[in-house]
Formats: structure tokens, sequence, C-alpha cells
């Protein structure tokens, strides 16, 4: 798929695996539409590289709506990328205090990182299926969502945020089987540890616990490694329906 001449959604384009990929596609010459709920970074990246920033809800489907409905002004929607990210409940099943974990808390989480990555596909692939399709292989686009390896191997206490990363990844083929047929593929990346920004000055702590766990390279990953394989993605018609992890061979300790 050509990524030049296309636009390109990137829910969470203000974080640091979302700003990572911004820059990567824009570099690559795709219109770029960044919908986040952090103004500042959005407006900045904004004023900066000339993309489109959009306050963006990823659970709200009129929020999205908006945020594709620009991507497709910019020009034909190809090429939707979702990183977003927000509060995630924690706890074991059964509390030290023998209380079960909160109900409400476990509802949040799924509601963020399954239920929004749901919401961002079926208004992204919509759009995309309006776009007349690219190349001799009939491609209208494709959707690249985020999951994690705790999906894989959660740790004691991320019983909620594996359960939505587990729903992500279970999406991927059974979306790429339904789109199919409208030329649109599905992938998702599982990162282990990536250092961003987000972490601020406890990333050296981070870092100093997780990069010796990682065999190679004993180091946390980079944004802009989990931003060269969105544009891998995008240009490699044949990966489809698959989950790749990205983690340096990491995995996950019981905690």
């Amino acid at each position: 798929m050509q990524i030049a001449g296309s636009s390109a959604l990137v829910v969470g384009g203000a974080g640091g695996l979302g700003e990572a990929t911004v820059r990567r596609l824009h570099a690559a010459g795709a219109s770029v539409v960044v919908a986040d709920l952090s103004d500042d970074r959005g407006k900045a990246l904004e004023e900066e590289l000339g993309v489109r920033y959009v306050r963006t809800d990823a659970t709200d489907e009129e929020d999205v709506r908006a945020a594709v409905g620009e991507a497709e002004a910019l020009g034909p929607l190809r090429i939707s990328v979702d990183t977003h990210g927000g509060p995630a409940s924690g706890g074991r099943l059964i509390g030290r205090d023998g209380e079960p974990l909160d109900l409400a808390g476990f509802r949040r989480t799924i509601d963020i990182y399954l239920t929004g990555v749901f919401n961002v596909m079926r208004l992204a692939a919509a759009a995309m299926a309006r776009q007349e399709p690219q190349d001799d292989d009939r491609g209208r686009g494709v959707l690249v969502n985020t999951a994690s390896i705790a999906a894989y191997e959660g740790q004691t206490g991320q019983l909620p945020y594996a359960a939505a990363k587990g729903g992500v990844t279970a999406m991927t083929l059974v979306a790429a089987r339904d789109l199919s047929p409208l030329g649109i593929r599905v992938v998702t990346i599982a990162p282990g540890t990536f250092l961003t920004p987000a972490y601020g000055k406890a990333g050296d702590q981070l870092e100093a616990y997780w990069g010796p766990q990682v065999p190679h390279p004993r180091r946390m990953g980079r944004s802009p490694e989990y931003a060269a394989l969105v544009q891998h993605i995008c240009e490699n018609d044949y990966l489809n329906g698959e989950v790749i992890r990205l983690d340096g061979a990491l995995r996950f300790p019981p905690r």
C-alpha cells in the first residue's frame, strides 16, 4: 500500500507511541489526523508538522466519527492506527482483605482499552470501504491496533488490562476475515515494555528495572521502533490478521 497521498488517523497520536507514528507517517507522505485528548501536545504537533489535531475520546461514537471525517477531508483514508490509552484498574481478583476486585474499575478498563478499539475500528473501516481500491491487490486500507504482551502473560494484579488487551488480540483475525471482501487489512502490535515520555522522571527507574529483563537488546523499547513497524505493516500487503509481538523476546514473569 502506498502511504504517500493517503490520509492516516492516529488515535492516541499525542502520546509516545502515537506521536512517533504520526511523525513517521507524516514523513512518508501521509496527511495525518492526530486524535487525542491531550490538547497541548496535539496542538503542538499540529503547529510543528502541519498535521490536523482533533480532540477525541476513543470510546465516544461522535468524537471518532468527527475525527474520521477530518481524515477523509484530507484525502482517501487508508490508514488507521490506534495507540490510545487511559487509566487501568488493577489488583488481585481477591484482595488481601478478602474483597473481590472492583467491578466498576474492570468495566472502565474494558471500555477504554477494548471497546474504544472496537469503536475506532468499525468507524475507520466504514470510511475505508468508501475508497477506491488502490492497487492490483484491490486494497483499500489497513487498521493497526495496539495490544500488549500482557494479553499473553499478564502479571499478578493485571487482570482487567490483560483481559482488554486479550480481547484486542482476539478481534484481530476475526476483523481481518470480516473485512477481507472490502480489501481492508487488520494487524495488531503487541508491545513489551516501552519507554515513553509519559513516564517522566520515573523513566530511569523503569529502565533500570525492565531493561535487564529483556533478553536482547537489554533495554526497554523505543517509540520509533513501534512506528517503524507500523510503516512496514502499511507497506507490506501480505501482513494481515496477525498479532506481532514487539518485545525483545521479553516474557512477563508472574509479578
